[in-house]
């Protein structure tokens, strides 16, 4: 049951009087910052009402009648209000003045419900059109969410059309304050933020909600550093034999990412057959990328050519052994430990090291880069290595300043 409480407010019209040279009483409900105002049908004489102490004046059998009569009328909206809370739904001031009537309370969808439906629809498209992965996301957001209402409407849930401009911005600053003692990072919060937009979307185009009530916001942008290995650190793990198989072997595993920039799970699930001869008779590979659903190619250079051949097991279609993705970092750790390297090494640096140093720091452009790494659109693209662009020029201006002198 929710807390929030119900403000019920008698207003006397003093401007208006009927016959007999009373004036009409009004009864105004305000819940969740919502009014409703309605008439009473009661009606006194002005110099009568008590607007403070909300009674009648002094006490004699008129006033005493129209006394209780407010009294009823307020404890009849008060059991329609108990009467909502103890459904524990969402509902709003409306519906408070509709059960007051003996009405039944409007049917509107709340953003949970609509959040839950969005998500019962892309569960059918797992394996199809999205990942596991992806529909489990939804379902983290969808809780953020849920706590979210919780905390600041203290509410299981609220209507679409109560939704304001400023929801995100509060949900922004929960999800920042009130998770964990460090708060979410900029980017989940903006995934999450993401997320729930598309379910907007969704009860847009079912008819749940008229308009879009975050068409002008923007997401907050976030300043995050591309973590990537150097050519000399690229060098200085290609170079090193490691006593440990397992730790060898991860080793190969990443610098063959570095090389083609594939994800933990492309590399993971990389099938002999991925692996053909292009246009250009040279041997290339060529996979659906999980998370944007779109082939992409990569050319194989000699050293993961080289590492493919030595992980080469005629008893399996796979490209490589099996490995979580859990494990697969915890032997990086150890990795960058041995070599020194400074760096919080994940299998995510790899792909990072591709485009970077294997890449841009080799002068490719960067609509061959976005290419490569299989992005839908460019920006992403630059969105991320727009820096190292940068400091690629700085070098160039470096070197040409010291030619001018």
């Amino acid at each position: 049951m929710n807390n929030n409480k119900l403000s019920i407010l008698f207003l006397v019209q003093r401007a208006k009087l009927n016959r007999q040279g009373k004036c009409p009483v009004r009864c105004r409900l305000t819940y969740l910052d919502q009014r409703n105002e309605f008439s009473t049908g009661q009606f006194i004489e002005a110099n009568n009402w008590y607007s403070k102490l909300q009674i009648a004046k002094p006490p004699n059998d008129e006033n005493t009648y129209f006394n209780n009569q407010l009294g009823l009328i307020k404890n009849k909206i008060n059991q329609a209000f108990l009467f909502l809370q103890m459904k524990d739904s969402g509902f709003d001031v409306d519906d408070i003045h509709r059960i007051y009537k003996g009405e039944k309370p409007k049917r509107e969808k709340g953003v949970l419900e609509s959040y839950d439906e969005y998500k019962a629809k892309i569960k059918k498209l797992i394996g199809i059109e999205i990942e596991q992965v992806t529909y489990d996301k939804y379902v983290e957001s969808c809780n953020h969410l849920k706590e979210f209402i919780k905390f600041h409407f203290k509410m299981n849930d609220i209507k679409l059309k109560d939704v304001k401009s400023n929801f995100l911005e509060e949900f922004d600053y929960y999800l920042k304050t009130q998770k964990g003692k460090k708060g979410l990072a900029q980017s989940t919060i903006n995934k999450a933020i993401q997320r729930f937009r598309k379910t907007l979307k969704y009860a847009i185009s079912e008819g749940y909600l008229e308009s879009n009530p975050f068409m002008m916001h923007v997401s907050k942008p976030i300043k995050k550093s591309v973590v990537f290995l150097t050519h000399e650190e690229l060098g200085k793990l290609e170079a090193h034999e490691f006593k440990t198989l397992r730790i060898q072997s991860i080793k190969e595993l990443f610098v063959f990412c570095c090389y083609t920039g594939l994800a933990f799970k492309e590399m993971a699930c990389l099938k002999k057959s991925d692996v053909i001869k292009g246009f250009d008779e040279k041997l290339w590979i060529v996979v659906q990328r999980n998370k944007t659903d779109k082939e992409y190619k990569v050319p194989l250079l000699p050293t993961p050519l080289k590492i493919i051949q030595k992980f080469d097991d005629e008893n399996s279609n796979l490209v490589f052994p099996k490995i979580s993705n859990q494990k697969f970092n915890e032997y990086l750790k150890e990795i960058a430990e041995i070599l020194e390297i400074p760096k919080n090494l994940t299998h995510h640096v790899a792909r990072k090291t591709f485009a970077s140093t294997v890449l841009l720091y080799n002068d490719v452009p960067m609509e061959i880069v976005s290419e490569l790494l299989g992005h839908s659109k460019i920006s992403t693209t630059q969105e991320h290595y727009g820096k190292i662009v940068q400091k690629r020029v700085s070098e160039y201006i470096t070197v040409l300043a010291e030619k001018l002198k």
